[in-house]
């Protein structure tokens, strides 16, 4: 059975989230392409995890069998986060940018994910060549050749981390200008802003079509 892990951070609910918008087209068309499988969505808005603290960084360094109760209860939390994540075959991240960075929610996601032994390391990383889709929404463009390209800090750390650390090789799908709507000294760019929108709603049913197809090859193929 087909599982598609749905990781949402937007503060906003529903589609009052460009990055939420996107990331429902994606799942409608996983859904679509295998009715039969399931998708786990969490909202990391509505359900934040607790940020990374002393109890749960000694946890994954001391020996399990020497775990304190406290011990042992957080780091069966962020053992069950991590299965979840192994447990998908697709993993779909919507990343809206706030004050230039990841959310703080999501930034706490990757926290639990990241166990040197587990995820990272060498020989170790049982995440990796998993297919990771991240929708990377913000208010301005901070493209390559726009004035803000060194202020792009959500693509870059997210490529950095899941690449380098964990072994695997995200794909992004941006949408830009957001805060074109609401904010009148932007209002110009409204039609860029909805080209932009059109062109990541295509790409996340596009590129979850192709996903389901490609695993789909892979049970034919008995892999």
């Amino acid at each position: 059975m087909a599982t598609l892990l749905h990781i949402d951070a937007s503060l906003y609910p529903g589609e009052a989230s460009s990055s939420r918008r996107v990331t429902a087209a994606f799942a409608d068309a996983w859904r679509a392409a295998h009715p039969d499988g399931q998708v786990v969505h969490r909202d990391l808005a509505a359900e934040p995890l607790p940020h990374m603290d002393a109890l749960t960084v000694s946890a994954a360094f001391a020996d399990p069998s020497s775990h304190t109760p406290e011990q042992a209860g957080a780091h069966a939390a962020r053992l069950a986060l991590i299965e979840q994540a192994e447990d998908a075959d697709v993993i779909l991240i919507g990343a809206p940018m706030y004050n230039f960075g990841v959310a703080s929610s999501l930034k706490a996601w990757i926290d639990h994910l990241i166990l040197g032994g587990r995820t990272m390391g060498e020989g170790t990383q049982s995440l990796s060549g998993k297919p990771v889709v991240i929708v990377a929404s913000r208010g301005g463009s901070y493209e390559p050749g726009t004035p803000r390209e060194g202020m792009e800090y959500v693509k870059n750390y997210l490529g950095a981390v899941f690449t380098e650390h964990l072994g695997v090789t995200p794909e992004f799908i941006t949408i830009e200008l957001t805060l074109a709507y609401t904010v009148p000294q932007m209002a110009e760019l409204k039609p860029l802003a909805e080209a932009s929108r059109a062109a990541a709603l295509a790409a996340a049913d596009a590129k979850a079509r192709e996903l389901a197809g490609r695993l789909d090859g892979k049970v034919t193929a008995g892999v």
